[in-house]
């Protein structure tokens, strides 16, 4: 595993891959399994950016298969129209990378479904795309969910009891919550899937901490944190370096279901995918049992085709 870098990516012709969120670690991720050859379907809520993003890859890899498809995390029913446009298009699906976020609104915003907006899009949303293309991932070969963490997670608490903060918001600590509660999701679908017998394997990564448009977007540029990511670009590692543990949980053949990578270096800040410290809270048994049934009643139980009922 020592330098693993994408020119270590498996062949991956004949595969499939959704990835959610075409820019920064997004689009890296979608370049590099495009090069290796795999079949590239782009999700995010903006066409306009979506089919920037896929020009750019088809410009860069002339032979690659790729589209955009629309998908609003924020927004449960494009959640599930995106699921059956991809029902009905396809019989299987290789990989899935639940990638998209944001991070640190200023303010409590909410999604359409009324979840706070860091839980509702980086977690939710995500839960409940993984549930609805459950079945698709049960027909791919060897099919690989990576959910994207990060190592804000390990300041990170679940707080059953308002999940939603709506009486305790503060940016920093939500993002936090909503990363700890992506890792566990990893941790709980892998166990779920060995019990089950699924056939997926689940992996977490993050990204370290990369140079990407996320503390722009939400923040904004006249922000704090947005004027220093704009002034001190250095501190923070090109966006290819960092979706290096996303692509090497995707296609590496030593990477584990159940597993949590991220950059060798600095703190797991930069550098090179290896195995992740796993934050003691994300290994609660006892939370992440309570927070997969919460979310799958707060997104409608999206897994009701793959999870027998309790």
């Amino acid at each position: 595993m020592s330098r693993w870098t994408s020119a270590n990516i498996p062949p991956q012709y004949g595969r499939s891959a959704v990835i959610t969120g075409p820019g920064g670690l997004g689009f890296e991720t979608a370049l590099a399994l495009a090069r290796a050859g795999a079949e590239i379907i782009l999700a995010g809520r903006n066409p306009a950016k979506g089919a920037e993003a896929a020009n750019a890859i088809r410009a860069a890899v002339p032979s690659a298969t790729i589209c955009f498809e629309r998908l609003d995390l924020a927004d449960l029913t494009s959640v599930t129209d995106f699921a059956d446009r991809l029902h009905e298009q396809r019989s299987s699906l290789d990989i899935l990378v639940n990638n998209a976020g944001v991070m640190r609104p200023p303010e409590w915003q909410a999604t359409a479904d009324g979840f706070e907006q860091q839980l509702g899009i980086n977690y939710l949303g995500h839960f409940a795309l993984t549930g609805r293309l459950m079945p698709l991932l049960m027909n791919g070969a060897r099919a690989r969910v990576v959910t994207l963490s990060s190592i804000a997670a390990r300041q990170g608490a679940i707080h059953l009891d308002d999940i939603n903060a709506q009486g305790w918001y503060d940016p920093m600590p939500v993002y936090c919550q909503s990363k700890l509660a992506c890792l566990m999701f990893s941790f709980e679908l892998e166990r779920l899937s060995m019990a089950h017998g699924w056939g997926v394997s689940s992996i977490a990564a993050h990204p370290g901490v990369s140079r990407t448009d996320l503390l722009h977007n939400a923040p904004g540029r006249r922000s704090a944190i947005g004027v220093a990511r704009s002034l001190l670009w250095f501190l923070f590692q090109p966006a290819a370096q960092g979706a290096l543990p996303s692509l090497f949980a995707a296609t590496a053949p030593q990477a584990k279901g159940g597993g949590y990578y991220g950059p060798d270096s600095l703190g797991e800040t930069r550098g090179h995918p290896v195995p992740a410290k796993i934050p003691p809270q994300a290994l609660d048994q006892t939370v992440a049992t309570r927070l997969w049934e919460m979310s799958q009643e707060l997104t409608g139980n999206p897994f009701a085709r793959t999870v027998p009922p309790a």
